[in-house]
């Protein structure tokens, strides 16, 4: 009896070591099988290498920021072991794979426990494994069965992964390859975005956060409202492992654990960030760039996926600063339009009839997205119509933040044409480095680039030109005196359909005015005098040669700004002033490189003699006229009162060359101003030229746009590390052949704005 009981006992013991080595053969079949590609194509040799990810290309500044990416759907940018903090390692391996540094890319262990308990105290997966999944089996699996050789397959490559990388290797390519939501592709990407720093800067609670994520990155977010509460207990388990495995001390954990869940969230989207117009700017080029300058394969690159690095000459801190003055003075010029615009029926318009509003608004509608979306779509042109006026609910833009509301589409075109534009670009004389481009107010709601896709009437900013050419051409000096008369130039000698007699703004005329003074006040009559004398062709010459690429007619009101050109083309020609007469063409990029740190191309700028250094130097003498008695006076300690649009005085007392510019109705405002390594104009209005300031007092040049300049200015001389000049314009050597130290500058009546159209 007893002999039976215990060959019984035996039968079932050969049970047991059956079921176990028959199940440790099958799996080991299965991981054969796996190796061997049955349940399908694994990665090569050469993949294991070089594992296939698309790679944001990255614009990075003159001073070493990320100014954005471009990406597709993979905002991803790797970076090494080196640059990762220990504490956010310390914090992986704890929580996500506690036996990281002693198994070979599968955890048996952990398998064990995952299968007795069914899961029910977390799964098996390693950091290798995960990295395998993340690599190369991105698709989901659609039932068991292929869930089942799904994680065959990410055994047999993590089993590579191992043989191939080191542990550092592999834990950096994890993090590099994890998804974070909001277009957080990689460590790098989810530290800038949810705490606006680089991964080594990260402290332990912000790692513990991100390390949070890698569970499920939508479950326990720290910036969706819904999944706060789950990110901060979530948190807490990563301290409470980080103790366990004796990294922290439980008194560290719980004093952690009692910190408030805390994120800077800065989005990284194409509409959000610094430089948002420059990057779409550049973008076009880049594409350009990529089309002409194949890789040694023959394929072309692709800037969405190849992870380029664009170097460029913006720099992060005067970007800032330019975003931030715009911003400031156009919030508060928008708010005295809108008080203006409650008394004004046609509202933003003025002096149009109806019969135009209606051809604007249509013009709006056919430039909308929705329009273009809806005929894309196969849709009527009734149809479109009744979009248009049916109500939705939308978000719209304001200086106080989006608001949600209920419109038609047609209502929201007019509300968006009621706010003034404005754009500055900043330019180094010397190198003709961009050093800020700030194309709008709001890229997200406003795209269309007012720094070089835009073309606007300059006003009297383009009476330098003509100054600079009659010094030029005849060596006529400031000093020099011209009657401030009516002058007319008969409609024979250039070809025009009738006589041209401008006008002064202020229609007040008399005594002779020296040129330093004509300039200052904008004296239009002695301009024209000037344009006479040395001809609109050699004016338009060299405007061209200063840089301007604009077609520019060569006819009289030239003299008066009445011609269409671009910001930066302003900006670019009177940085020729600053540098000597010599131009520097504008410059974007200085290198690119590829995902290696390869330099694939670097650029250079283009050198043109304009004018001699005397002659540059003369002009700069005449605008600083503007700048100390003239129609920019307000940026001096000599304007006692606040500015009435900023409500500050700007107190500049270091020399300032510039010239302000308003056309006729006071439809663009603009203003130039130069300091010896730095060239910056400012224009401003509305995206119709019916949409304007009634009074010159707030249309003119010397409040819409000067103001900007002026807070852009203040806060750059504010960073000592810019080292923006102060100094006088250098001198050429040497006694000047043209005298500009004139015994008496003569003002007119008012020192006011004398810009017109005429």
């Amino acid at each position: 009896m007893t002999k039976k009981k215990i060959n019984d006992f035996s039968k079932y013991i050969k049970w047991f070591w059956s079921i176990i080595l028959g199940g440790f053969s099958l799996i080991c079949l299965l991981f054969l099988l796996a190796s061997w590609g049955i349940f399908g194509e694994l990665p090569s040799f050469e993949e294991l290498e070089n594992p296939k990810s698309d790679l944001a290309t990255e614009v990075i500044s003159s001073d070493g920021k990320t100014l954005g990416k471009y990406y597709v759907k993979s905002n991803r940018t790797p970076i090494q072991y080196k640059d990762l903090p220990k504490n956010l390692i310390k914090a992986l391996v704890a929580t996500e794979d506690e036996r990281f540094y002693e198994h070979s890319g599968i955890d048996f262990r952990g398998l064990a426990r995952a299968v007795s308990k069914l899961g029910t105290e977390g799964g098996a997966s390693t950091i290798t494994q995960q990295l395998a999944k993340n690599l190369f089996n991105k698709g989901g699996a659609s039932n068991k069965i292929k869930r089942l050789t799904q994680k065959l397959k990410e055994w047999v490559v993590a089993v590579k992964l191992e043989r191939q990388y080191t542990k550092e290797e592999i834990a950096t390519m994890y993090l590099n390859t994890q998804g974070f939501l909001f277009n957080a592709t990689g460590i790098r990407s989810a530290a800038r975005i949810y705490f606006g720093k680089e991964p080594k800067d990260l402290d332990m609670q912000e790692s513990a956060i991100l390390v949070a994520m890698l569970k499920n990155p939508r479950q326990y977010n720290p910036y969706r409202e819904r999944s706060k509460k789950k990110s901060l207990q979530r948190r807490n388990v990563v301290f409470a492992q980080m103790a366990k495995n004796d990294i922290i001390t439980q008194k560290e954990k719980d004093s952690l654990q009692k910190l408030p869940l805390k994120i800077s969230f800065t989005p990284e989207s194409h509409s959000d960030g610094l430089a948002t117009y420059f990057r779409e700017n550049l973008k076009q080029r880049l594409k350009k760039w990529a089309k002409e300058n194949p890789k040694d394969n023959g394929e072309f690159y692709n800037i969405y996926k190849d992870g380029l690095k664009i170097h460029v000459t913006i720099d992060s801190r005067m970007q800032r600063y330019a975003e931030e003055a715009s911003r400031e003075h156009m919030a508060n010029l928008q708010s005295f339009f809108f008080k203006e615009q409650k008394r004004n029926k046609n509202a933003p318009f003025y002096n149009i009839n109806k019969r135009s509003i209606t051809g604007i608004m249509k013009r709006g509608k056919r430039n909308s997205d929705r329009y273009k979306r809806l005929k894309s779509a196969g849709k009527s042109e009734e149809e479109i119509e009744k979009s248009f006026n049916t109500d939705i609910d939308m978000r719209v833009f304001s200086w106080k933040g989006e608001i949600d509301t209920v419109m038609t589409p047609y209502d929201s075109i007019r509300y968006y044409k009621h706010f003034l534009r404005s754009g500055l670009v900043s330019i180094e004389p010397q190198t003709g480095h961009i050093k800020a481009w700030v194309g709008g107010i709001s890229h997200k709601y406003f795209k269309y680039d007012a720094v070089e896709q835009q073309k606007r009437q300059v006003g009297s900013t383009f009476k330098p030109f003509v100054y600079a050419t009659a010094i030029n051409q005849l060596k006529m000096s400031p000093c020099d005196k011209l009657p401030n008369v009516l002058y007319t130039i008969p409609k024979e000698k250039y070809g025009m359909p009738k006589d041209w007699t401008p006008k002064n703004a202020d229609n007040k005329y008399g005594k002779e005015l020296t040129l330093k003074a004509a300039l200052a006040n904008s004296v239009n009559v002695i301009t024209a005098q000037l344009i006479d004398k040395v001809s609109p062709i050699n004016v338009a010459r060299l405007a061209r040669s200063a840089g301007i690429k604009s077609t520019i007619e060569a006819n009289p009101s030239i003299a008066l700004g009445a011609v269409d050109l671009s910001l930066i083309e302003m900006v670019s020609a009177y940085s020729t002033f600053a540098n000597k007469g010599l131009r520097v063409s504008p410059m974007m990029i200085t290198r690119i490189e590829d995902k290696n740190g390869t330099v694939l191309e670097e650029f250079v700028p283009e050198t043109k003699e304009v004018l001699s250094e005397e002659s540059a130097y003369v002009v700069l003498d005449l605008l600083k006229g503007v700048t100390t008695g003239g129609s920019g006076v307000r940026l001096r300690t000599q304007w006692k009162k606040a500015d009435y649009i900023t409500g500050h005085p700007y107190k500049f007392t270091n020399p300032i060359a510039g010239k302000t510019g308003t056309t006729q109705n006071q439809s663009d405002g603009w203003f130039m101003g130069i300091v010896p390594n730095l060239a910056t104009g400012v224009w401003t209005g509305g995206e119709d030229r019916a949409t304007h300031f009634a009074g010159i007092g707030k249309g003119q040049g010397a409040s819409m746009s000067l103001p900007t300049w002026a807070l852009f200015m203040q806060k750059c001389y504010a960073d000592e590390s810019l080292n923006i000049s102060k100094k006088d314009f250098e001198k050429p050597s040497g006694k000047l052949s043209i005298k500009i130290n004139c015994n008496e500058v003569e003002k007119t009546e008012d020192g006011g704005e004398g810009d017109t159209d005429f």
